[in-house]
């Protein structure tokens, strides 16, 4: 299958820092025909901008039923991916419809690509959005295979402690983001299954369902971690918004409040993510981003 992958997926594997990237991408067409012709499936075409850690493409099955195939290389883990949307069973997220997709390949249920919660309202999208993610928080299976958050963010306070050994503009925001992970880790709640990268643009319209989340980064944890990512959606309108930060303040409390979780939890998941990020954001070259993040996290 002759295609170019999309300009977002490249220029993300270009920042992962990781080892295999590009020799997975020049390899990429060669995959997805071997999947193609091995599953009698006829492509429509590669979703775009589509993802930064995978390949979606448009598909329907040898019946005609429409599905998505997405691609991901073993850093991504896709694995867990598979794991934690086969024991959701299509509750809250989309529908794996081959559990035995093969290394790196989920062939899902097809949804609406072109519509996310993100074209709401915004005080309509984050509701919906929370609704959407309170049905993901469910009792890991036996057995589980998941990370968990002391781990992932264990390996991201590492990257972030170097950061700032090399950059003290940064210190004094790691240092907080530190702490506060080191306190919320002391006094974890009850774990839960997780999203692990939950935003708005993570829930799309569905047919079985309004709304179902997609591309999940399983993890195990508590719920403030999960909700921590979707407080700073839409951070570009917030920092050019005069009133920014005390809407920050309130989202926090909202959507704690909507959720039963504790408002100081989420408020320092929300600094430790947000620092992790702008950090990440700025190490990789992507200094506009790591500027509105530092700033936002910096509300905190």
């Amino acid at each position: 299958m002759a295609f170019e992958p999309p300009q977002r997926l490249v220029r993300a594997l270009g920042e992962t820092e990781r080892n295999g990237a590009a020799d997975w991408l020049v390899k990429l067409p060669e995959l997805v025909q071997q999947v193609v012709d091995l599953r009698e499936l006829t492509v429509e075409r590669v979703q775009a901008p589509g993802g930064r850690s995978s390949l979606v493409v448009l598909v329907r099955q040898a019946d005609g039923t429409p599905a998505v195939l997405k691609l991901a290389p073993p850093w991504a883990r896709p694995e867990s991916e598979r794991a934690a949307l086969a024991h959701w069973g299509g509750f809250g997220a989309v529908q794996l419809l081959d559990g035995n997709g093969g290394e790196g390949v989920l062939l899902l249920e097809r949804l609406h690509p072109e519509m996310s919660v993100r074209s709401l309202p915004e005080a309509k999208a984050l509701l919906e959005a929370a609704g959407t993610l309170r049905r993901l928080w469910v009792e890991p299976p036996a057995g589980q295979v998941f990370e968990s958050v002391a781990e992932r963010t264990g390996r991201q306070a590492e990257a972030m402690r170097a950061s700032a050994v090399a950059d003290a503009e940064v210190a004094p925001l790691v240092d907080a983001a530190l702490a506060a992970r080191e306190e919320l880790l002391a006094s974890a709640p009850p774990a839960r299954l997780l999203h692990g990268t939950f935003r708005q643009s993570k829930v799309l319209a569905g047919e079985r369902m309004p709304w179902l989340a997609v591309g999940p980064d399983p993890v195990v944890g508590e719920c403030a971690f999960d909700l921590a990512r979707l407080v700073r959606d839409r951070v570009e309108d917030l920092i050019a918004s005069p009133s920014g930060a005390s809407i920050t303040r309130r989202r926090v409390k909202r959507l704690a409040e909507s959720l039963e979780l504790d408002q100081e939890r989420l408020r320092g998941w929300t600094l430790f993510r947000a620092v992790e990020s702008g950090v990440r954001a700025r190490r990789v070259g992507r200094p506009q981003d790591a500027e509105l993040l530092l700033e936002f996290a910096g509300w905190l």
